[in-house]
């Protein structure tokens, strides 16, 4: 089980990020590129290998991304493991058949689709957007829970569980979150058993990464204590 510190793309700061690897010679993180155009991404790619980043085993994908760049980062960094939202929401532009087996569904705000889940490899475990459906009460609560009875969970992630209910950019009522201000705002993690945790998992959080490498170590703490993980 690895737990990487991520550049995410939606409401952060990415540049600044990359930037950041410099100042602490961080060589490993996830990679969200789910906010960026294709020219951004042609940016981000720049960056990257002028940075210190010599791995990105976990990498959140676009539809719209090709399999040449799929390519790039597989043969160059290393990467393992894709996620992507559900094909109905996001069609796909290119055929990813080749890929196919690498690449996880991620349960969003709509249902996992079945269909998806048979063509690819499997789930991508938000535990975030989980609970966040617990705590409200949501229909799509228990028929995830059977997907995952059903499904290999290939990678996962990992964002905060605020007490309170709040509404977000978008008019949203919800709990989760993907800035963490405390620390307790992951111990939501231990409802949820071992088998539900993969060998890839990422914090899909805005703070910095320096935050983010403090936060691993507490949420590898909840695991053991938790789950008897060691």
């Amino acid at each position: 089980m690895r737990i990487f510190p991520t550049i995410t793309t939606i409401h952060s700061d990415w540049e600044k990020k990359i930037q950041e690897t410099r100042q602490k010679t961080i060589k490993e993180v996830a990679f969200f590129f789910t906010a960026l155009t294709k020219k951004e991404r042609e940016r981000a790619y720049f960056l990257i290998q002028e940075s210190p980043i010599e791995r990105i085993p976990f990498a959140h994908i676009r539809s719209d991304m090709s399999t040449k760049e799929l390519d790039f980062l597989r043969e160059k960094y290393g990467t393992e493991v894709f996620n992507t939202h559900g094909t109905y929401q996001y069609p796909l532009h290119y055929d990813y058949s080749s890929y196919a087996k690498s690449i996880f569904i991620e349960n969003g705000n709509n249902s996992l689709s079945e269909k998806d889940l048979k063509e690819f490899g499997g789930i991508c475990l938000d535990f975030s957007h989980i609970e966040n459906k617990r705590l409200k009460n949501d229909n799509s609560y228990e028929k995830e829970l059977k997907l995952l009875e059903e499904y290999p969970v290939g990678c996962n992630h990992i964002s905060a569980i605020k007490e309170n209910i709040f509404k977000d950019p978008t008019g949203e009522w919800r709990y989760d979150s993907h800035y963490f201000e405390y620390f307790s705002e992951f111990d939501y993690l231990k409802k949820y058993p071992l088998r539900f945790f993969s060998k890839y998992i990422a914090l899909e959080l805005t703070n910095e990464l320096s935050e983010q490498l403090k936060a691993i170590e507490y949420i590898k703490g909840v695991i053991r204590k938790n789950q008897d993980y060691s």
